[in-house]
């Protein structure tokens, strides 16, 4: 487990950005999830940044897949960017 991750969070007018720090692991997909929870009825775009990931692991991977059922906002859009949001994109 990486004791270096973090997410930063900004926000501008609308939109929310997300810059994810180390390792995706179990915690930290945890972390984003509940980030997500809490704010994607207040934005109309959130940007998950990935550039600065220094491993997407596998079980982070599942973890935040299996439990991402709960935007069904329409009026939300997830834009992930960077090198891993292809592993994280749902």
């Amino acid at each position: 487990m990486a004791r270096n991750r973090k997410i930063f969070v900004h926000r501008n007018s609308e939109n929310i950005h997300m810059k994810l720090y180390g390792d995706f692991d179990g915690s930290l997909a945890t972390e984003l999830l509940n980030l997500l929870k809490k704010n994607c009825n207040t934005s109309s775009k959130i940007f998950i940044h990935t550039g600065c990931l220094m491993a997407v692991h596998t079980f982070g991977q599942v973890v935040f897949h299996k439990n991402f059922n709960f935007i069904n906002n329409e009026s939300t859009s997830l834009l992930f960017t960077g090198k891993y949001a292809s592993q994280l994109t749902p």
